[in-house]
């Protein structure tokens, strides 16, 4: 008779909880559509950094949703984390 035995799998490591990034301040004042505007042209500009389009929709999707979704968004979509505010993130292929 043999014997067996099983282990739990040892996960990739590559999983890092998010949480919410310091507060952002500009240098001067500015209006709630100024910001909305900055936000976009951000979202806008951003995919050609570089990247897959996948991969930054999934970002602003987590940047605009609650701690637990946003976690759920970027685990599921592959986005490798950095820091753990979201400012550096890549995909599997380090862009």
């Amino acid at each position: 008779m043999g014997c067996a035995g099983s282990s739990q799998a040892k996960s990739d490591g590559n999983v890092k909880k998010i949480r919410k990034p310091k507060p952002w301040k500009h240098p001067q004042p500015i209006t709630k559509s100024q910001l909305m505007q900055m936000r976009d042209e951000f979202w806008d500009t951003a995919p050609h950094y570089g990247g897959r389009k996948e991969i930054w929709d999934a970002l602003r999707a987590a940047a605009d949703a609650e701690l637990s979704l946003a976690q759920a968004i970027v685990d599921s979509a592959g986005v490798i984390v950095q820091n753990a505010d979201l400012t550096i993130c890549y995909d599997e292929r380090g862009i």
